[in-house]
């Protein structure tokens, strides 16, 4: 019996051509869409040396993948539409008010988005439309980090829900399904929870930021691969994480806007590694080393 499917991934710059390397490496056939040739042209590139830096033989891979330049055309015989356009909510409607229509009613439509709700992507869609409608969001590298987290929204179908969460196992990824549809989903939410607490560390003198990349790297960070943050909670027991909750949780911030301290760097200039200061500072050097190092551990736990 034949299990593949074809697949269309529309957005093929950050992560789309990756999220199609992830589906052609495992058999399916794959279109790459992207209104500009010269994004195809880099994709199917970048494409080729990830394979090559993996050990794998590129051709295979590049032989179940096309591309196209028009969204529409590519989604025709699609059985999953993934969408991994720039984050504007205007342009992602758009997008799959556009795709619904051209693309087989049984096909699955898909959003990366990261944080837009998967339900106010689909506000304009038709009631059938938006019950195949659902979040895939993929982490970066997305052929390299195994999570992927899939959202359903009050309309989307059971059905749809499960055939998405089965095809991305199938695939080799680590999915997680998302049961109710909330801005920033788990991961963000969990990631930005940390950024917020850590930025209001350095705004308040308590230390700067290279303590907090020291501290999370060489503490709980070296524990999270194999202990989860409710495993610990378990592990040391809910009696004791009750008790420090007591006396922690009244200390933390609970702002719900940004910290003044990015203004403030923002307005300096100092928007991070491209301008060789943010929170900490940067040569092109250390940024580069950084890239590498961290595209080196990717790689080495994509291999175990």
């Amino acid at each position: 019996m034949d299990t593949t499917i074809k697949v269309t991934v529309i957005g093929a710059g950050l992560m789309g051509h990756g999220i199609g390397q992830v589906f052609a490496r495992a058999g399916h056939t794959v279109v790459l869409s992207d209104p500009n040739p010269a994004v195809l042209d880099r994709a199917l590139a970048q494409i080729r040396q990830n394979l090559a830096d993996e050990g794998d033989e590129p051709g295979p891979v590049l032989g179940r993948i096309t591309t196209d330049v028009s969204p529409t055309r590519a989604a025709v015989h699609a059985d999953l539409v993934i969408e991994a356009v720039p984050e504007r909510l205007a342009l992602k409607q758009q997008l799959f008010e556009d795709v619904a229509r051209a693309a087989p009613d049984h096909a699955i439509l898909a959003s990366n988005t990261s944080v837009i709700p998967i339900t106010d992507i689909g506000a304009r869609l038709s009631e059938r439309a938006r019950g195949r409608l659902l979040g895939t969001h993929w982490w970066n590298p997305p052929h390299l980090v195994p999570l992927v987290e899939v959202v359903r929204t009050a309309y989307t179908r059971v059905e749809v829900f499960e055939q998405m969460y089965l095809w991305l196992v199938a695939v080799g990824k680590r999915p997680v399904k998302v049961q109710r549809d909330v801005t920033g989903f788990i991961g963000n939410r969990l990631q930005h929870a940390m950024w917020r607490e850590a930025i209001g560390l350095i705004e308040d003198g308590i230390c700067d930021a290279e303590a907090i990349d020291t501290v999370v790297k060489n503490s709980f960070g070296l524990r999270g691969p194999v202990l989860g943050p409710m495993e610990n909670a378990d592990l040391v027991g809910l009696e004791l994480t009750r008790d420090v909750h007591r006396v922690m949780f009244p200390a933390l911030k609970t702002n719900a806007e940004p910290s003044p301290l990015l203004d403030q760097l923002i307005a300096q200039g100092h928007v991070g590694m491209k301008a060789g200061q943010g929170l900490r500072s940067w040569t092109t050097e250390s940024a580069d080393q950084l890239r590498l190092e961290l595209d080196r551990h990717l790689r080495r736990m994509a291999r175990s």
